[in-house]
């Protein structure tokens, strides 16, 4: 089978399921909307689709080896601003990253993967996950054994902006995305009047020194080779101007592109915060949210994907390897525990609508990217079945 072909004959359907998706978006852990469409479908695909945590999965094959497809299918909490005719009208939700589109192909490559089924040589067992943003959903699906009897995964990102369609990114080896833990300091002092600042302890002072110190982490404790970034995105403290407040918090992110950094900037952000609350007479408590490691893709198997990808001869395909990306992705929970291959797709406009990047409200995704995605899915599984018997 041509899957190239197959999925342009498919196209609108893809197209219409895309849009589903887009129109009916959901944020987080429990998707019920998309969770009852997959399985609706799947089931008319003729596979038997079951629900694994949060998220759906099925199989298809014959034994052998296993190969894992994942696609997420969770959106921003976000309005949108896109100006598409089927938009999420909710005001809510929108899907600004393009995770509509990775369901959408992952729902064709399933449909053509059962029409060869017969040919196939191996397992491919399929992963639709919720909760990607907040890096829960693979986690979930993780822990409820989506990855039982897996012998390797593969996956892909859409991509907008002004780069026409049919660019393929990938890193062989390297670090493709950094790491991501999420923290919480809650700055504890002793309110008071304003006009009184002796006779109190202000949390907004503290906050302020607990930032500027953060920041010397990069310049002064990482090594310069690493690529490492602490943003605190949120300061809230007080509600009259004229009242020092008995709290602050600050709320941010840390990002590195190795587990040693990682590692080394959890611990010291910690500490740091506590012992700068302690100097001014205050206190910090921090909590780390549960992040995700750096993505690492397995180099064999990417470089073999790029190969099968290559085999297809879809409009404009260009590879460009070497890609590595400040944004962080929890197909890196996969990839840590299976040899995985991770690509971005190109989905983007060379006019107006690709002036916007992903997680603005106005983004828009070139739809001439789904014949692609569903196509490479389908015959990369085939190809990886037959040489990894």
């Amino acid at each position: 089978m041509n899957y190239y072909e197959r999925a342009l004959e498919l196209k609108q359907d893809t197209v219409a399921d895309r849009r589903w998706f887009h129109t009916n978006a959901e944020v987080g852990l429990h998707m019920p909307k998309a969770k009852a469409y997959l399985l609706e479908k799947l089931a008319q695909y003729g596979l038997e689709p079951q629900e694994c945590g949060e998220g759906v999965t099925a199989t298809l094959g014959k034994g052998g080896k296993t190969l894992l497809l994942r696609a997420d299918m969770d959106a921003l909490p976000m309005a949108e601003e896109s100006g598409e005719s089927f938009a999420c009208p909710t005001g809510e939700a929108a899907h600004a990253c393009g995770h509509d589109n990775h369901a959408a192909m992952l729902l064709t490559a399933a449909r053509m993967l059962k029409e060869n089924e017969a040919s196939l040589e191996g397992t491919v067992k399929f992963m639709f996950q919720p909760a990607e943003e907040t890096f829960q959903g693979g986690r979930n699906m993780i822990e409820h054994g989506i990855l039982d009897g897996v012998d390797a995964a593969l996956a892909y990102h859409v991509g907008p902006g002004k780069m026409p369609v049919g660019i393929y990114m990938y890193n062989a080896g390297g670090t493709m995305m950094f790491s991501n833990d999420g923290f919480t300091i809650t700055v504890k002092g002793h309110g008071g009047h304003g006009a009184y600042p002796h006779t109190s302890i202000d949390p907004i002072n503290i906050g302020v020194h607990i930032h500027l110190a953060l920041q010397e982490l990069i310049a002064r404790e990482c090594d310069p080779s690493w690529s490492c970034v602490v943003t605190v995105g949120q300061f809230t403290a007080g509600s009259a101007p004229n009242i020092i407040p008995d709290t602050a918090v600050l709320r941010g992110t840390i990002r590195t592109d190795k587990s040693e950094a990682r590692e080394k900037l959890v611990r010291r952000v910690r500490e740091v915060a506590e012992a700068v609350a302690a100097v001014y007479g205050g206190a910090a408590e921090v909590d780390m949210a549960t992040g995700v490691p750096p993505l690492i893709c397995d180099k064999k198997m990417v470089e073999e994907i790029a190969g099968y990808m290559q085999e297809l001869n879809f409009p404009g395909a260009m590879p460009y390897p070497g890609v590595q990306a400040s944004a962080s992705e929890d197909f890196a929970l996969v990839a840590e525990k299976v040899p995985s291959a991770f690509m971005y797709l190109s989905a983007g406009y060379l006019d107006e609508r690709g002036d916007w990047p992903a997680h603005n409200p106005k983004v828009r995704f070139n739809e001439d990217v789904l014949p692609i995605g569903a196509a490479c899915l389908a015959h990369c599984a085939v190809r990886w079945l037959q040489n990894n018997k």
